[in-house]
């Protein structure tokens, strides 16, 4: 239906003020071709102009394009003056620690950020290059900054740009310090976001301080200090930045922990924010490591280990040519499937995450241990079995890091999406670096003793039982299709699940869109993402395992959880 002519008319005005105020000429070209192509170009200019972009506790995030319903240099102009005025109301003091990966427009609405900070007379150090999100997240804390910005859109598309917010210890509290913002912080940076006059009233200064390469030097520093020194260094890994920036820090790290180098793919080594190789840029997504294992296989590579174009989270693929299909109860993604096919297969994040924990507290790492209501129950398990700390919170690492409420320290935190936290006093957020180090440390380990990942897994299944767990997610254009689907689960939730009664349900509204269904053996949480439109269900089933056959019992589950992405998937409609 073509849009009303009043509403083309008020849109059009919009348009014509916001074009008045746009600081990059790029974008005002970009935005004068959408109102000369009217009216044809009415659904795209009312798409530009649904909204802004609101700033949550993820910070910011959209396409490149211009027009408030984007990223784009007024966006961030204005995102950085609304930041920077709740600091100085908030009486935070320090610098303001500015990173970004090299994504199209990263460094220009790094360098913006910058200028709006020293425009109000607060300092500003810019990371001296392209870095990983974990670098920008050490140095809030090792600069000792009011916060951090980091200009990232992670693994979204390539016309996708992001803005994300840290705090420390100043306004973030111990807890905090270093780590994503909470409510109510995001809440209130938004009010000032909107409160920010005309553009061509803020003030810019001086590009800030840019700061040297011994800042990426302390971080590889401290990150060699997360693994044992004189462990086992035996290991030949195969590694993909999947065209992010992680490669030369991974690699330098690498180095100085005294493992041999890891071989690069090399059409996907260096940072390109055309992503040219891959259909999209995360490691979980079908194809997106083909290449990686090509090389894996043919260097007679041990394991492979990618990191999404920001590098805050590690894949890691290991060979697993031995069990038959029908046994690998943790291959659910097509993905996956087809690595299989090769002799290898991605571990998923449930799998990376109890193996880190499990390798931390054989080391004698105590403390907290926690996770996210969407990951698998085995780390409640292992917890619990070992006698330690154990919390689960809301998904992302702005919560995690803060898990316990300070009841004891954090030691190791993870989230099924790929997400670690091996040393929360380095960096308080995920960080695919240092994840990649712990996990290289593992498998050497393991490999002194002709065993591997794999089968550490089958160890730690018999010991606990096989939590298989399986994800349905499903991308939407449309985001009243998840609207819709959350209302159908909570007007007609199931009454059984697998042949078992429904024994359960958690509708963790208005806190948060969750609903969590339990059975005796089987779990479901769905909610919406909070970064992509798509809906996603997290299911678990736990199978016992009999008489120490593992496999057995893997096929047990595989099949449980294929039956239940099945109901699950019809009770949703999708």
């Amino acid at each position: 239906m073509a849009a009303d002519t009043s509403d083309i008319d008020d849109i059009r005005e919009q348009a014509r003020r916001w074009l008045a105020d746009d600081p990059d000429p790029v974008s005002r070209d970009e935005l004068t071709a959408v109102l000369d192509g009217l009216p044809a170009s009415g659904p795209e200019l009312a798409d530009r102009f649904a909204g802004p972009l609101t700033f949550g506790t993820a910070g910011l995030r959209g396409p490149l394009r211009a027009g408030p319903n984007g990223m784009n240099l007024a966006v961030v102009t204005q995102a950085a003056a609304g930041l920077v005025t709740w600091l100085a109301a908030q009486g935070g003091t320090g610098p303001l620690v500015i990173g970004y990966d090299a994504r199209h427009g990263s460094r220009q609405f790094a360098e913006r950020t910058a200028q709006v900070a020293t425009g109000a007379g607060r300092p500003a150090l810019l990371l001296p290059s392209p870095l990983p999100t974990p670098v920008l997240a050490y140095a809030v804390r090792h600069l000792g900054g009011v916060a951090g910005v980091m200009v990232t859109a992670s693994h979204n598309p390539p016309q996708d740009n992001g803005y994300k917010v840290y705090l420390g210890a100043e306004l973030g509290g111990e807890l905090g310090a270093g780590a994503q913002i909470v409510p109510p912080a995001d809440a209130g940076i938004e009010a000032a976001i909107r409160s920010v006059g005309p553009l061509t009233q803020v003030p810019l200064g001086e590009p800030g301080q840019v700061l040297g390469d011994d800042l990426v030097a302390s971080y590889v520093e401290r990150a060699t200090a997360v693994i044992d020194p004189d462990g086992p260094r035996d290991l030949t890994v195969a590694y993909t930045p999947l065209h992010g920036v992680g490669a030369a820090v991974l690699t330098a790290a690498f180095a100085s922990a005294g493992f041999p180098t890891p071989g690069v793919v090399p059409d996907q080594a260096e940072p390109d924010p055309a992503f040219p190789t891959v259909s999209f840029p995360n490691p979980e997504e079908p194809g997106a490591v083909d290449r990686l294992i090509a090389l894996a296989d043919s260097t007679g590579a041990d394991l492979a280990i990618a990191n999404d174009p920001d590098a805050d989270r590690c894949a890691v693929v290991v060979r697993d040519g031995v069990r038959p299909a029908s046994a690998r109860s943790e291959l659910a993604s097509p993905a996956v499937a087809s690595e299989d096919r090769h002799g290898w297969r991605m571990l998923r994040g449930d799998e990376v995450g109890v193996l880190l924990a499990d390798h931390l507290m054989r080391r004698g790492v105590t403390g907290l241990y926690a996770t996210t209501i969407v990951s698998s129950s085995l780390l409640r398990a292992m917890c619990a079995a070992r006698g330690l700390p154990y919390d689960e919170t809301l998904t992302g690492f702005k919560w995690i890091v803060r898990a316990g409420g300070g009841s004891a320290p954090l030691v190791f935190g993870y989230e099924e999406a790929l997400g670690y936290c091996v040393a929360p006093e380095h960096v308080r957020d995920k960080d695919g670096i240092t994840a990649a180090l712990t996990v290289a440390e593992l498998a050497a380990g393991l490999k002194t003793q002709g065993r591997t990942l794999t089968d550490r897994l089958d160890e730690l299944a018999a010991e606990f039982g096989v939590h298989h767990t399986d994800q349905l997610s499903a991308r939407v254009d449309d985001l009243r299709v998840i609207a819709d689907a959350m209302a159908r689960i909570r007007a007609a939730t199931p009454a059984t699940l697998l042949g078992q009664p429904v024994d359960s349900v958690r509708d963790l509204l208005p806190e948060s869109d969750v609903v969590i269904l339990r059975t005796a053996v089987a779990r479901v949480v769905i909610r919406p993402s909070g970064t992509e439109p798509k809906l996603k269900a997290y299911l678990e089933v736990v199978e016992p395992v009999v008489d120490g056959d593992v496999q057995t019992a893997r096929s047990r589950a595989a099949s449980a959880v294929a039956a239940l992405r099945a109901e699950v998937s019809a009770a949703l409609g999708i």
